[in-house]
């Protein structure tokens, strides 16, 4: 989990899921603090979400897997998670807010969701062209 909080903050994101970067677990780590002194990072093993509210907020999200392409995205404002901390043991805790959005898009990952997914086939299709320009000009890797 530590070599992915290094990948996380280098990029610089505020999430990143074990997928991403090509382990097969459902882990993800998030850390919504700015700055390099304020890091407060979670870890999270086997996160299922057990409550969401019926309230929506819409983030402009972006993603590690589509450099530089952001478009909002509408989810549940709070969500209630469980998951199994760094020392292994079984907690819940509330998120809202931006760690409520991050938490549901890094879980989506997991789940082999994108947040192209959630959004109109538009703007999924003009995304998803500017990446493949990038890559045949060979500015993405």
């Amino acid at each position: 989990m530590d070599d992915m909080l290094e990948t996380m903050y280098a990029a610089p994101g505020v999430g990143l899921a074990a997928p991403q970067v090509a382990v097969h677990k459902r882990v993800i780590v998030v850390d919504t603090s700015r700055g390099d002194s304020d890091r407060s990072p979670i870890r999270m093993a086997n996160p299922e979400i057990i409550e969401m509210s019926d309230d929506l907020a819409v983030y402009d999200e972006g993603c590690l897997s589509f450099p530089d392409q952001y478009a909002e995205v509408e989810r549940p404002a709070k969500v209630r998670v469980r998951f199994i901390d760094y020392d292994n043991e079984i907690r819940e805790m509330e998120a809202e807010e931006l760690l409520s959005t991050c938490i549901q898009h890094e879980m989506d990952h997991l789940d082999g969701k994108l947040f192209v997914d959630h959004i109109s086939m538009l703007k999924r299709n003009m995304i998803l062209r500017k990446m493949s320009k990038l890559k045949k000009t060979g500015a993405l890797k």
